[in-house]
């Protein structure tokens, strides 16, 4: 008889960190047995072959590493479940940083024109779109990525505040638009750096996660310096950032012209957001 304990240990067997391996498994069970975590706190009992799909779907998780957010479909990020495959990266808690500073940026500001660069699952888009009385654009690259973001848009109602486009950077920005604040959590992980990182990586974008250069400012060094261009009078320009980078993307942002610089940490004390106002002499 399959057991809820069972299907932990295979997770844990795997080398998934027991924390982890509960969490993964009651998102297994929410999703394929139909039971909330209520439920399984109350005692509530599982149906046998409800657990047996649970446990063979822990097994597949197990054997090939595919992160749970694509075996199940979706992402938990601020508050909302958001559709996740492969063509996107699945959020980080840590991008929910930079969502939130926005959010709070926008607000304070009575912001209206905003832009996400990189859109990937929408995640940023949408999230500042329901939050704020901002318009929000989201540009990618990829095509199979904003079919993700579109479909998150539109299970939230967010037609008319969060839309999409497809672009490389700015390529398809027009020249009559203009905006308040640009959002961006672009790929900024070496690519040197790829086979030290965990299994489960193989399984996202290659093309939203790693850059070519050797310390993964490459996209902000692009982003930052025709930034000015399409900003308003004092708009702002802020990222998330990886480990040891700080330095690097705050002269690349004064050097584009941004002033005011702050850099916000992560809960484990990391660098992770860092935020500018464009100067009015750059514009």
């Amino acid at each position: 008889m399959t057991t809820i304990q069972e299907i932990v240990k295979i997770l844990i067997d795997a080398g998934i960190e027991p924390n982890e391996a509960n969490v993964e498994v009651k998102m297994l069970i929410e999703h394929f047995a139909g039971y909330s975590v209520k439920d399984i706190l109350l005692g509530k009992k599982l149906e046998q072959d409800k657990l047996d799909a649970v446990k063979e779907k822990a097994v597949q998780r197990a054997k090939t590493r595919e992160p749970i957010q694509y075996i199940i479909g979706y992402a938990d990020f601020m508050g909302e479940k958001y559709i996740v495959n492969p063509s996107v990266l699945i959020p980080r808690d840590e991008t929910e940083i930079l969502v939130r500073k926005a959010i709070e940026i926008i607000n304070n500001n009575n912001l209206k024109f905003a832009l996400d660069v990189g859109t990937g699952s929408g995640c940023i888009a949408c999230s500042v779109a329901k939050h704020t009385d901002c318009r929000v654009i989201g540009l990618d690259i990829s095509s199979d990525a904003l079919n993700t973001a579109l479909d998150n848009a539109s299970r939230l109602n967010l037609y008319n505040k969060a839309i999409f486009r497809k672009s490389d950077i700015f390529s398809n920005v027009k020249p009559s638009e203009k905006f308040d604040i640009i959002i961006s959590n672009p790929p900024y992980i070496p690519v040197a750096q790829m086979e030290s990182l965990q299994p489960e990586i193989k399984y996202e974008p290659t093309e939203a996660l790693f850059t070519e250069d050797d310390k993964g400012v490459n996209f902000y060094s692009r982003i930052s310096s025709e930034a000015p261009k399409i900003l308003n009078a004092c708009g702002f320009l802020i990222y998330e950032i990886g480990m040891g980078q700080s330095e690097a993307v705050h002269n690349i942002m004064v050097k584009s012209g941004f002033e005011n610089i702050e850099i916000i940490k992560d809960l484990s004390g990391t660098d992770r957001v860092i935020l500018g106002q464009i100067s009015t002499r750059t514009q």
